[in-house]
């Protein structure tokens, strides 16, 4: 649970009753759209009728507008029904941070369909600067992605896309490569005699840079990549 000191209000009117929670200001917000269980973005498991005044709302109250007194299921309703009191730093916070996640977001999956490079973090940020546009803090940056994309369209050609891209790793270093490896989708994979290994992955178009960056400091720039096909 969050400190009560960093806390804002989540509230809700509802049959009659006037119910606040005291919450996460930036973690609230993603809990309006993503199953987040609420100790992660609580301050304290307490409903009030008036959380300035430590009032707690009565168990009748809470049957009556809820069907249950479970503090989960209360705080769910609250933050996705009801609204979050901010304050004007609080929201400019909360939307640079998501304005970040959104750029990074972009900038790992989408590229320059003339080029077919990927558009660094700075150009995109620009971008969205110079088009205006509006970052929901209330709203999931994954849902935002889509929108802020076709914003972009008019002052910078973009395009998700995926890459395919072939690896050969000399036999010293497969250890440490086979691990970055991980987390993207082997589509073929070959072990050569020598213990070298040749590999195929699919990754998101704008990781390129940064998976070749680890793949060189792992492998002192002896790893050799080729882009087999932009899907």
């Amino acid at each position: 649970m969050i400190s009560l000191d960093d806390a804002v209000i989540a509230r809700l009117t509802t049959h009659g009753h006037h119910f606040e929670i005291l919450v996460d200001p930036e973690m609230a917000a993603d809990a309006k759209e993503k199953d987040i269980p609420p100790k992660e973005w609580v301050a304290s498991e307490h409903v009030y009728r008036d959380a300035s005044k430590a009032e707690t709302a009565s168990e009748e109250a809470l049957k009556e507008s809820f069907g249950t007194t479970e503090f989960p299921a209360i705080a769910k309703r609250i933050i996705r029904k009801g609204e979050i009191q901010i304050t004007t730093e609080q929201r400019k916070e909360i939307v640079k941070a998501k304005k970040k996640q959104i750029v990074s977001i972009i900038a790992q999956n989408a590229i320059d369909p003339r080029t077919n490079a990927p558009h660094p973090p700075a150009r995109i940020e620009k971008a969205m600067d110079e088009v205006n546009v509006h970052v929901d803090p209330f709203k999931a940056t994954t849902r935002q992605v889509d929108e802020v994309v076709e914003k972009l369209r008019p002052v910078l050609p973009i395009k998700f896309a995926m890459v395919r891209v072939e690896i050969r790793v000399p036999p010293q270093y497969t250890g440490k490569v086979y691990g970055l490896l991980h987390d993207l989708k082997r589509v073929k994979e070959e072990w050569k005699n020598d213990g070298s290994l040749v590999t195929v992955v699919e990754m998101a178009a704008g990781m390129q840079s940064d998976v070749y960056d680890k793949l060189n400091s792992s492998t002192h720039g002896s790893v050799e990549t080729k882009l087999l096909e932009t899907i």
